[in-house]
């Protein structure tokens, strides 16, 4: 690109920069929210006070001119509280023209001096108008404003110049390069820990959906048997329902055999669905425990018939457990059972991890409408130590029990223990007592 394309391109950026007027207003602090607006007003009021001051007795300007050029250096301050970039035009435009009207001053009152082009005030107007800008723009905006600052102090010192002055060209340019420096700092610090802040939301975020996807997939391929089950009765059955028919008609034949052959396809589709999710780790298929304790393949899944070994378990490593059945005992479907389980497990785990020496009380409810559970544990006796768990059990016993159209509230008690309530709907079908047991390997 020619020099003169890359002057245009420059100056194209340059005016989209700094010729804008959108607001931008100082970040409060929770605590000290008009704090620092405050101290800025007090500080805008003594730079107006002390810029008309030294122009009007130091610098020889008239009372009129000394007063417009000392509240635009004030009032930029307070303007940059919104409108930064606004507010630096109206700073820069109230030294040019204090420079102006002390230069007339030196001309007509040779052998006095005067420090120029920057008054005192005018430094630190300036100086507050810079930070401001740098702490709410982007770096190349107060760079680029940084640019001019020192364009213009050159202009006015070194090319147009005076009769008798005290420059203050140096340490004006000095100054503002700190403060620009220091405040894209402290910028760039407040969006790295906001950007921080984020990536921790996001990642708190994505670990719970992890963990609710992979808490659905346990509980996919422990329900796995029991679906499986189901599925190679019915193959069965249409296998031997012809025996039991003296001289059947081809159509009924043509029927079992259809839905024989229907059971046996969905059977083989969900194998290949369970190979998938095995794979995911294939030390523990069924989500069981930690590697090397998963449950074999063919293990039939748990019931409520091996509550009371989870709890002669549990008793063993210290608790104080206590096992209560209300109403009579009935059969249910397999995920009813398999669900129910898991519940009092999980909630015996928490109890285990987060109260030891506890007392925890169980029980198990038969109800017309369903199962209802019930695991509630005391205050910890002693003092809790971490645990490395994740603390998603809750999630996961939530999910069971919505899985089956139930319920499951889990709250604290007012004596510093947990209780955990669940209710799974007793309507699924059980299967035939003269069934044989679920998880029982399939053909």
């Amino acid at each position: 690109m020619p020099l003169a394309g890359r002057v245009r391109c420059w100056l194209r950026v340059l005016r989209d920069d700094l010729w804008t007027f959108g607001a931008q207003p100082l970040p409060a602090l929770r605590w000290l929210r008009r704090v620092p607006h405050g101290v800025l007003c007090l500080a805008a009021f003594g730079i107006t006070f002390g810029a008309v001051a030294q122009l009007a007795n130091d610098g020889h300007v008239d009372s009129q001119p000394a007063l417009l050029i000392g509240l635009a250096q004030g009032g930029a301050v307070v303007l940059a509280l919104w409108r930064p970039v606004p507010a630096w035009w109206l700073s820069m435009a109230g030294t040019v023209a204090g420079a102006v009207a002390v230069r007339e001053g030196m001309t007509t009152a040779a052998g006095e001096t005067f420090t120029w082009p920057w008054s005192p005030a005018g430094i630190i107007a300036h100086l507050l108008v810079l930070l401001l800008l740098a702490l709410r723009v982007r770096t190349r905006v107060s760079v680029e404003a940084l640019v001019l600052t020192v364009l213009v102090t050159w202009l006015l010192e070194g090319v147009w110049g005076g009769l008798s002055y005290d420059p203050t060209g140096v340490l004006a340019v000095v100054l503002s390069a700190v403060v620009v420096l220091l405040g894209a700092a402290l910028r760039g610090r407040r969006e790295a820990r906001a950007e921080l802040v984020e990536q921790a939301t996001l990642t708190a975020e994505e670990r719970g959906r992890r963990t609710l996807l992979e808490e659905r997939s346990r509980i996919a391929r422990e329900l796995h048997d029991v679906v499986a089950h189901h599925m190679s009765v019915i193959s069965i059955q249409a296998q031997v329902a012809p025996h039991l028919v003296e001289n059947p008609s081809g159509e009924l034949l043509e029927n079992l055999g259809g839905i024989r052959d229907n059971a046996l396809e969905a059977l083989t589709e969900l194998r290949r669905v369970l190979g998938v999710l095995r794979s995911e780790n294939p030390e523990d298929p069924y989500g069981l425990g930690a590697p090397g304790t998963g449950a074999a393949p063919d293990a039939p899944q748990p019931t409520l018939d091996r509550l009371g070994a989870l709890i002669e378990n549990t008793r063993a490593t210290g608790l104080e457990v206590t096992a209560e059945v209300v109403g009579e005992v009935r059969p249910y479907a397999p995920g009813v059972e398999l669900s129910a389980y898991r519940i009092v497990q999980e909630a015996l785990s928490n109890a285990l991890r987060h109260a030891p020496g506890s007392r925890v009380r169980v029980e198990v409810g038969h109800f017309p409408d369903g199962l209802h559970l019930t695991v509630e544990n005391s205050a910890p006796r002693r003092p809790v130590p971490p645990s490395p768990g994740a603390g998603h059990g809750l999630l996961g016993m939530r999910e069971r029990a919505a899985m089956l159209g139930g319920r499951l509230v889990a709250d604290g008690t007012a004596g510093g223990g947990f209780t955990v309530t669940a209710f799974l709907p007793g309507d699924l079908s059980p299967p035939p007592p003269d069934q044989p047991p679920t998880g029982a390997k399939t053909p």
